[in-house]
């Protein structure tokens, strides 16, 4: 930008010329940015190509049926998609029922009820629970949180089973001695699991945005009389409402892609069905996890057909998440 001299002004004392461009340490961290951020664009565009040019082959040989088709049998040429992708919406709807309330009130309590000098404690645990393996999630429900589960499920099979959602084929919840098999390795158990790890990264994202709540509103409230579930029931949540909705489908988007934890716990089976309490399903990431090592060049197209179709939904659910955060007001200041 360039300034006009004023008008009978001595050169030494005339307005210098004014660059806006970064010199020094300033340039540097300028290009090294753009250049870590261009590479993870980079590295997202080659995965979703790399994905798309393996896929092309099966998407080209079966069509559309390779979305509509429930079974996969490729000795038989017969391969689809649309059991283990009904089996992927099932178990992360289950894990996003217990992930988000358990998020919220988790967020809510670091936020605005914990006493400061545990404080950073609960954050450092919260935080924690997203560094532990997905195989030790996978352990843990299908060695102790299963055979709750399927007591659980007994209950709302018997007091719920004439919605079917809730409904267990082939099985009297009233029978003197229940069956307990039918009601494990299910997409219920399953989602309980992924539950447990989605629910830190929807925690913390929530917690970020309650926490910059500009306090001179919420004293506003509170000196107008408000309890303090007035005042964040008025000021917290409307305040961190998009960080309530970024949160939630950012988790739903890890409870899409998870593996190790599904394939642990359910037992496979291709068949369309809503029936969560029920064993028996399948997910994407599951299915390719269990037949990668042995799949042929043909049948690994299929899976990698599979991965880019979970690849295109799991971006658009954390596309549209930012975008939800990035235009809320509250996501104004956040980093999600």
């Amino acid at each position: 930008m360039t300034t006009l001299p004023m008008p009978g002004a001595p050169d030494d004392v005339r307005p210098r010329r004014i660059s806006r461009r970064s010199t020094g340490a300033d340039a540097v961290f300028e290009h090294a940015s753009r250049a870590v951020g261009a590479s993870v664009l980079v590295v997202t565009g080659g995965v979703g190509v790399f994905l798309a040019w393996q896929a092309y082959p099966t998407l080209d040989r079966y069509g559309w049926s390779f979305f509509t088709e429930v079974q996969w049998q490729p000795e038989a040429d017969v391969v689809g998609i649309a059991a283990v992708l009904a089996g992927t919406a099932a178990v992360a709807l289950v894990a996003m029922i217990f992930a988000f309330p358990l998020a919220l009130l988790t967020a809510l309590y670091i936020s605005e009820y914990a006493p400061a000098r545990i404080r950073a404690t609960l954050v450092s645990l919260v935080d924690l629970m997203a560094a532990i393996p997905s195989i030790v999630y996978g352990l843990w429900g299908f060695s102790l949180v299963m055979p709750h589960a399927a007591e659980l499920a007994l209950w709302l099979h018997r007091n719920l089973g004439w919605i079917p959602f809730f409904d267990v084929r082939g099985s009297d919840p009233d029978a003197a001695v229940w069956d307990a098999s039918r009601y494990t390795a299910s997409a219920f158990c399953a989602g309980i699991a992924v539950a447990a790890m989605v629910m830190p990264m929807a925690c913390a994202v929530m917690r970020q945005v309650f926490s910059q709540t500009p306090p001179g509103e919420k004293e506003a409230a509170l000196a107008l009389g408000s309890t303090r579930w007035g005042m964040i029931r008025t000021v917290v949540l409307p305040f961190g409402r998009g960080g309530i909705i970024g949160g939630t489908m950012l988790g739903l988007g890890r409870a899409l892609g998870e593996t190790i934890a599904v394939f642990l716990i359910v037992s496979p089976a291709f068949e369309l069905k809503w029936n969560v309490l029920e064993i028996g399903t399948s997910t994407v990431s599951a299915l390719i996890a269990g037949r990668f090592g042995e799949a042929s060049d043909a049948q690994l197209s299929a899976l990698l057909a599979a991965g880019f179709v979970l690849f295109l939904i799991t971006l658009v659910v954390n596309t549209l998440a930012a975008v939800v955060v990035a235009r809320s007001r509250s996501g104004a200041g956040t980093d999600a």
